[in-house]
């Protein structure tokens, strides 16, 4: 009889990333932090401010968690941020949780070249340069290039949909998120305003160390 499969080990790291124009002060982020402070005070946290451009974005997530265990890391990602998610689990092999992630970022972000506000302080502007396009679309080659090598499975991925999103098309994302765990949510929006009801099974992928 074949010895069972060890369980894996809890998480100790957990990186969360936010979307385009948002930041570490996003509700979902927000609730996500509280939770890990009041009932996992032994995790390490880190939810940076992005930079606009993909390319430093994605160089200071990768310089942030060089130091990190790779089997005990987990990443939460939303919109933009699910997609630099499922870039981040691909190259380390980490657990991700993708909620209402970008799929093709390149395209529809090429619509927002010039100057942007930041949702969540209406002072704060930054540009977004046609050269970040072309960082996005680099990324989106890294993922279909490791993909196929690295399947998502439910162990590792974690992905809530919303079929009433009014960004992004949920098809699009259901099937980014293929092969991984899938909560489809036959409505709610973007920012997934019912967040409370599935910030449970979020965390019961985490498997957060207490």
């Amino acid at each position: 009889m074949n010895p069972a499969t060890p369980p894996s080990p809890e998480t100790t790291h957990l990186l969360y990333l936010h979307g385009f124009r948002s930041s570490p002060q996003s509700v979902k982020a927000q609730k996500v932090a509280k939770r890990v402070h009041t009932q996992h005070p032994r995790v390490t946290w880190w939810c940076p401010q992005l930079p606009p451009s993909p390319a430093a974005a994605t160089h200071l997530i990768r310089e942030g968690t060089a130091a990190w265990p790779r089997g005990q890391m987990a990443v939460v990602g939303s919109s933009l941020g699910g997609f630099y998610a499922r870039w981040l689990a691909l190259q380390t092999g980490c657990r991700a949780v993708l909620l209402n992630p970008a799929v093709h970022p390149s395209r529809d972000l090429a619509q927002y070249i010039g100057e942007q506000t930041a949702w969540h302080d209406q002072q704060e502007r930054f540009f977004f340069e046609p050269a970040f396009v072309d960082e996005l679309r680099a990324l989106e080659t890294d993922i279909q290039r490791l993909a196929p090598q690295n399947p998502a499975t439910p162990q590792r991925q974690f992905a809530i949909v919303a079929q009433g999103d009014e960004v992004l098309d949920w098809r699009e994302m259901q099937a980014f998120c293929t092969g991984g765990a899938l909560r489809l949510l036959p409505g709610s929006d973007h920012a997934i305003s019912d967040f409370d009801d599935h910030i449970e099974a979020v965390f019961k992928f985490l498997r957060l160390m207490d």
